[in-house]
């Protein structure tokens, strides 16, 4: 059934108009534009050439019949859950960009059989008393994760079957989003302009949200925070890292390295470990307001940000083993060709990336 409005609709949000503006640049009144992208009148072809030219797509993309979904559940940041800083059209733009992934993404997989290393368990917090630490720790001995930090959190996620990707979403200051649509792995979207230690922790609070939550519940902000945090560092393994030691701002920055989570995320754990009693952590705390520490760690306690693979080792697939060539992807997946080899990082000629433990052609 043609979804030409729908496709319009998603074009012009994942583009960042407001219907109005979008209105005025096609030349059309806003009554009119609204009744298209309703389903209540059909696009002439002129507006829906024009379109094209606007939204930068193209004029095949009004073509496609794909299920279109709303905003989900979780949206990971905390002034999206202030209600400051995160607009409508924001809004609107990510979740448009997660469609238009999950399209993409179905065309992808439809040649290829994605076999996960790992299976992802399902424990939903409510059979296990809302204890997400016991959960984290439980996830931990099923994958068989060593003691210790983790040293690349998204091949972990990955290994499971999940699909990660980087993105600037929209802009915004979301941290990042999980994407779940019937017949489809869970993709989590993590915004490339944060650090690295708060891209580790976001995709672990969306880890936690897939294995521990069916349904939305008040708490699950709080349990997928208490999850990520406890995932990422165990509170008996932290023992030892801070044991015989006095618990400071020098000994915080020598731990983040090691770690890879933030210094906050370490005085929660010194907390847990025992470390740290309330008077001591609320010192620290005022050390990090005079030092500016909890609006921007030092910088050069940075350290570089993990890579996802999965996506771009669908992508080269298709490209080494297939014979696709960067106009035949574009027109796979209803794009211009200079956004999918931007979206994707498509190095032409192929660059053996594609993995065989994780992907094969389907024959």
């Amino acid at each position: 059934m043609p979804k030409t409005g729908t496709m319009l609709r998603l074009a012009r949000q994942l583009r960042g108009f407001p219907q109005n503006e979008a209105a005025e640049c096609l030349r059309v009144p806003n009554a009119e534009l609204s009744r298209i992208e309703n389903g209540l009148k059909e696009p002439s072809e002129k507006l829906l050439a024009a379109a094209a030219e606007i939204f930068s797509v193209p004029q095949e993309f009004f073509a496609q019949t794909d299920a279109v979904y709303g905003a989900p559940v979780s949206v990971h940041a905390p002034m999206w859950r202030k209600k400051s800083n995160v607009s409508a059209t924001e809004l609107h733009r990510i979740v448009a960009e997660l469609n238009v992934r999950v399209m993409h993404l179905r065309r992808l997989l439809e040649a290829t059989d994605l076999e996960p290393v790992n299976k992802l368990p399902r424990l939903d917090a409510d059979e296990y008393d809302n204890d997400a630490e016991k959960i984290a720790g439980l996830v931990r001995r099923f994958w068989q994760v060593p003691e210790g930090p983790i040293q690349d959190m998204t091949a972990l996620v990955e290994d499971a079957g999940i699909l990660v990707a980087h993105s600037d979403l929209g802009g915004s200051s979301v941290s990042g989003v999980r994407f779940s649509v019937p017949g489809m792995p869970h993709i989590i979207v993590l915004n490339r302009s944060h650090p690295a230690d708060r891209m580790r922790f976001t995709l672990c609070h969306e880890l936690g949200h897939v294995i521990m939550h069916s349904f939305p519940t008040p708490e699950m902000e709080d349990e997928a925070d208490r999850f990520a945090s406890c995932f990422l560092v165990p509170t008996e393994d932290f023992k030892q890292s801070v044991a015989g030691r006095r618990v400071d701002l020098r000994t915080l920055a020598a731990l983040k390295p090691e770690w890879k989570v933030s210094m906050g995320s370490l005085v929660f754990a010194a907390e847990r470990a025992g470390a740290l009693n309330k008077t001591q952590s609320q010192y620290i705390w005022k050390q990090f307001n005079i030092h500016k520490i909890r609006l921007r760690e030092p910088p050069e306690l940075d350290f570089p940000a993990e890579q996802p693979h999965t996506v771009s080792d669908l992508v080269a697939l298709h490209i080494n083993d297939m014979g696709y060539t960067l106009a035949d992807l574009s027109k796979m997946l209803k794009m211009n060709e200079v956004e999918v080899a931007k979206t994707y990082d498509i190095d032409l000629p192929g660059d053996g990336k594609a993995r065989g433990s994780h992907l094969r052609i389907i024959q």
